[in-house]
């Protein structure tokens, strides 16, 4: 992957296709690069939701919420990618 992060802006089909394989390979240990959800106006609270679904029922680990920053606008993931790589 040749990237330093994944951020992830609302869409469809091809949107979850791609956030579902990157979080995937970061449960597996494939990268530990960021992954990141801007939940514009509420945009992605279904997919927070389906994800605590996932884990409440015991289908997987805590860890799969934790891979997921979800910020609510494109200037909070910014922020929050300033964070990750200032050191």
């Amino acid at each position: 992957m040749n990237c330093d992060a994944v951020v992830m802006l609302p869409g469809g089909a091809g949107s979850l296709d791609e956030f579902f394989e990157v979080l995937t390979w970061r449960q597996l240990g494939l990268h530990d690069k960021p992954i990141i959800v801007i939940n514009q106006n509420g945009y992605w609270d279904k997919l927070s939701a389906l994800l605590e679904h996932v884990v409440s029922e015991g289908f997987a680990d805590q860890d799969i919420i934790d891979f997921v920053q979800v910020c609510p606008t494109a200037d909070a993931a910014l922020t929050a990618l300033r964070a990750r790589f200032s050191d």
